[in-house]
């Protein structure tokens, strides 16, 4: 990592469902081929708060990404302290703990990812589901995610950036050098299509609850 002084820079990202072909990109796979840069990715309001304040005070280059629905969409069930916090960098946090599938994403698309796993815990009795924020995105959180992965032996990956190249793919490569033999099915990607969001029909390239929801079925009968 580089010294230079606590350089933060805050960004928007990704889609509202109507923003088109490029105010509506998730670019957080660009900015994690830099070496020395941090890129961060809150859920939340409350996670806004103590990663940014984090941020600021690192000393490294930061790269903080908000998403633009919760611009709009503030959950009135996620209050925000007045005084000063931090959450740390480069840890993810264990939104629900499970033992037979693993689901890991970040930033707006956990609000999708929650309704998803709470629909998969309804229409698939007995199954439990440990759902994951990865909140930093470089450095990753490894340990969290292959601790996870060894326990319930499978991998559920989403995001809303193209599936070709996008982080999914770095988290997919990784757990399966380190993990492959706890593996019982194979790990899943589900994100955003290989085309240009598609303006007024963003709704149907998004990876919406019901993909997600899918996908977890799919892995846990595979």
């Amino acid at each position: 990592m580089f010294d230079c002084g606590g350089l933060t820079i805050r960004t928007p990202y990704g889609a509202v469902g109507h923003g088109g072909l490029y105010h509506s990109q998730s670019p957080e796979a660009y900015f994690t081929h830099t070496p020395g840069l941090k890129v961060v990715i809150p859920r939340d309001p409350f996670t806004t708060k103590g990663l940014l304040l984090a941020s600021i005070r690192d000393r490294n280059p930061v790269i903080f990404l908000e998403a633009k629905y919760l611009y709009r969409h503030i959950p009135s069930t996620c209050p925000v302290p007045l005084g000063d916090y931090e959450l740390p960098l480069s840890k993810a946090e264990v939104v629900r703990t499970g033992s037979d599938i693993t689901v890991v994403g970040w930033g707006g698309q956990m609000r999708v990812l929650e309704h998803a796993v709470e629909m998969a815990q309804q229409r698939l009795p007995g199954i439990s589901v440990e759902l994951i924020d990865l909140q930093t995105l470089l450095p990753w959180d490894t340990a969290t995610v292959e601790e996870s992965v060894k326990k319930t032996g499978r991998l559920l990956i989403s995001h809303e950036a193209p599936i070709t190249g996008g982080f999914a793919a770095e988290i997919a490569a990784r757990v399966t050098e380190s993990c492959f033999l706890s593996l019982e099915a194979p790990v899943k990607r589900v994100c955003g299509y290989d085309t240009p969001f598609p303006l007024v029909h963003e709704k149907y390239y998004l990876p919406d609850e019901m993909r997600c929801f899918e996908g977890i079925q799919e892995l846990v009968e595979f």
